[in-house]
């Protein structure tokens, strides 16, 4: 099969799939619209079994069946985000508030096209494909891969591979990216509240200064990863919101402060919390204030599985050319739970350009004015489902 052809050939059934999805964005943990599109999609191509609410998740799961034991997984996010469109487009979000502005919607129209081109020849296919739409990628107190594989999405048939893509607007139209090694940080999250004594800020010495307690812990926080971890080890802390008080003339009794922590390396990223608990204790005693410290892991690093990421590259090459590959050469600092499937199985985690200064699609991810050069679709399509042929043909 020529996929690049065949992609192009159902990029109408795509780009209306993936405007579909973005005209009804939902949020993380409510995406039930989208799961039941998802599901009579399958349906209609053909797909031989549709798991609907799949492990008590909203998650939908669907397996082509081919010949033989192996089974690839192909993976697409589903969730929108809070943010109110700004596009003007015609197929713009009609939820208030809600949009897709990390292209998810184009990750679930890229796999069900997949899934389209490999159904028609799935008696050429030497194993399984198993389509993985989940939920809750964007909010870590939801865990949507954590959930689907605790309810069992690696098994039956066992999954021997996975592949996910993510759109990306730094890249040119049409290219891919991946490489091998580390692709994305983990990303965890923390909270800490100080309390102290509230008093009148003509007084302060009658009182224990929560907002200078809580200055000195941003400082001081801050210089961990300056002062406690090699600089050629990547990590990032961040503090990303302090709340306390409600007058300037009074000294509240306490403040609380939120922050990231984003690391490749689970070393470090295991001393984190505790370098960060001995300076809260040390702080807090000094002003004679107490702390309450909550950390919380999210997704770990994703990190590419060498031997499929050479595989991917190999075949991305042939399918696309030399010149519309891209090799990753430092990892982000962002985070995806993609990582989960990872812990698990070998797989690969791809960038897919859709970048285009005419069309005016170079607005970041998560901005209110992001959208997809829709050219890119069919490519990413043809890519996935290429990676899963191959795969099993070189492997079942």
């Amino acid at each position: 099969m020529n996929f690049i052809g065949e992609a192009k050939k159902i990029k109408d059934f795509i780009v209306n799939y993936r405007r579909i999805v973005h005209q009804y964005p939902e949020i993380s943990g409510r995406e039930f619209r989208t799961s039941e599109f998802v599901a009579e999609t399958l349906k209609e191509i053909g797909v031989d079994e549709v798991y609907e609410g799949f492990g008590r998740t909203i998650g939908v799961v669907g397996i082509i069946k081919g010949k033989g034991d192996k089974t690839v997984a192909l993976r697409a996010d589903m969730d929108a985000l809070p943010v109110k469109e700004e596009t003007g487009k015609s197929y713009a979000s009609k939820v208030e508030g809600v949009m897709h502005a990390c292209g998810h919607d184009a990750h679930v129209a890229m796999v069900l096209g997949a899934a389209k081109l490999l159904v028609n020849i799935k008696n050429q296919l030497k194993g399984n494909v198993k389509l993985i739409f989940q939920p809750c990628e964007e909010r870590q107190d939801c865990r949507g891969a954590k959930r689907l594989i605790d309810a069992g999405v690696l098994k039956n048939p066992d999954v021997n591979v996975i592949f996910g893509i993510h759109v990306n607007p730094e890249l040119e139209t049409g290219k891919v990216a991946t490489c091998t090694g580390p692709v994305l940080a983990s990303s965890d999250v923390f909270s800490v509240k100080i309390f102290g004594k509230g008093t009148h800020a003509s007084k302060p010495h009658k009182g224990i200064d929560t907002v200078l307690i809580a200055s000195q812990v941003v400082n001081t926080l801050h210089h961990i990863v300056s002062r406690r971890v090699d600089p050629l080890d990547p990590v990032v802390l961040t503090i990303g919101t302090i709340k306390g008080g409600e007058a300037e003339n009074i000294i509240p009794e306490v403040v609380e402060l939120k922050g990231t922590v984003r690391t490749l390396n689970e070393k470090i990223r295991k001393e984190i919390p505790i370098w960060i608990e001995e300076a809260l204790k040390g702080i807090t005693t000094a002003y004679g204030g107490k702390y309450e410290f909550n950390y919380q892991e999210g997704t770990p690093p994703l990190i590419n599985d060498e031997k499929t990421a050479l595989f991917t590259i190999e075949e991305i090459v042939k399918l696309l050319g030399r010149e519309n590959f891209v090799y990753l050469k430092k990892p982000s600092m962002g985070g995806e739970d993609f990582a989960e499937y990872l812990k698990f199985v070998p797989g690969v985690y791809l960038r897919l350009g859709t970048g285009n200064r005419e069309k005016g699609t170079t607005f970041p991810l998560h901005s209110p004015k992001f959208d997809i050069d829709e050219d890119a679709l069919p490519v990413g399509t043809a890519v996935l489902s290429y990676l899963a042929f191959r795969w099993l043909e070189k492997n079942g």
